[in-house]
Parts: structure tokens; C-alpha cells; sequence
């Protein structure tokens, strides 16, 4: 069988879950994910993880935050005046928009919270500050 090493192109199937068990993604019911392994095309712990399995090899991992999408970061939460926004926009709670920073950069903020005069956007990732367990199995390198 072969082994996972960096490099390889990989195929797995997974399902990750959160402490409370809830389901966040898989690949249950679609191909399996295809990634260079090492090329940090996935998140660090997930990366590391894949290292060194078998082809047919399945096994759950828990990605601490820090190796996973970071911490919760105060400075991404930002309050924007609704003047600032374009007309045609009514954003509501859980909404994502898409954003551009100064420098031209764009990004995704999710909507946290609205008032009449502005709404607060939170830039994290929705999953910074958790630790995730995957399941993971390894379908086929190359």
C-alpha cells in the first residue's frame, strides 16, 4: 500500500465535527477531497495529520485552533456606519458580505450585529477558536 508523504497529491474523505459533535463539512455523498499534500492548500493540523497514512488507512484526529483556523482575533470585529455601504445593501444578522480592506484586498466578514446608524462585521473565520476532530480516510495517492 502506499503511504501519504509530502508532496503527493491525496484523496480523502472526511467529516469534521465540532466539540459538540456537530457536523461543520464532509465529503459524505461527494468525491473525495483532492490536495497537494504539505502545499497548505488545507489547514496545518489536517495537513499533518494526512502525513503518513496508508491508502484504505481511516482515523479521527482533533486539530487544536491554533493548528486549525487560529484564535478568535477582537481586531476583526469591526462596526461599519451604514453610510458606508451601498444603498442596495440591508444586511442582517449571519449574513456574509464580501469586503474590500484599503490596501484592495477583499474578504469575507459575517454580519454580528445591526443598529439603525451601523452593523458590526466580524472577519474570523467561522471556525477560529475551535478545536475540530476529523474523521478522516485516505482514498488514493498519487
Amino acid at each position: 500500500m502506499a503511504t501519504a508523504h509530502e508532496g503527493d497529491t491525496v484523496r480523502i474523505h472526511y467529516t469534521g465535527h465540532l466539540e459538540d459533535g456537530t457536523v461543520f463539512d464532509t465529503s459524505e455523498g461527494r468525491d473525495p477531497l483532492e490536495f497537494v499534500l504539505g502545499s497548505g492548500q488545507v489547514i496545518p493540523g489536517f495537513d499533518r495529520a494526512v502525513d503518513g497514512m496508508e491508502e484504505g488507512e481511516e482515523k479521527t484526529v482533533t486539530v487544536p485552533a491554533a493548528d486549525a483556523y487560529g484564535p478568535r482575533r477582537d481586531e476583526l470585529i469591526v462596526s461599519v456606519a451604514r453610510s458606508n455601504l451601498p444603498a442596495d445593501v440591508d444586511p442582517e444578522v449571519g449574513q456574509r458580505l464580501q469586503m474590500s480592506s484599503p490596501d484592495g484586498q477583499t474578504f469575507q466578514a459575517t454580519v454580528a450585529n445591526t443598529s439603525e446608524e451601523a452593523i458590526v462585521l466580524d472577519a474570523n473565520h467561522p471556525l477560529a477558536g475551535q478545536d475540530l476532530t476529523f474523521e478522516i480516510q485516505l482514498v488514493g495517492t498519487a
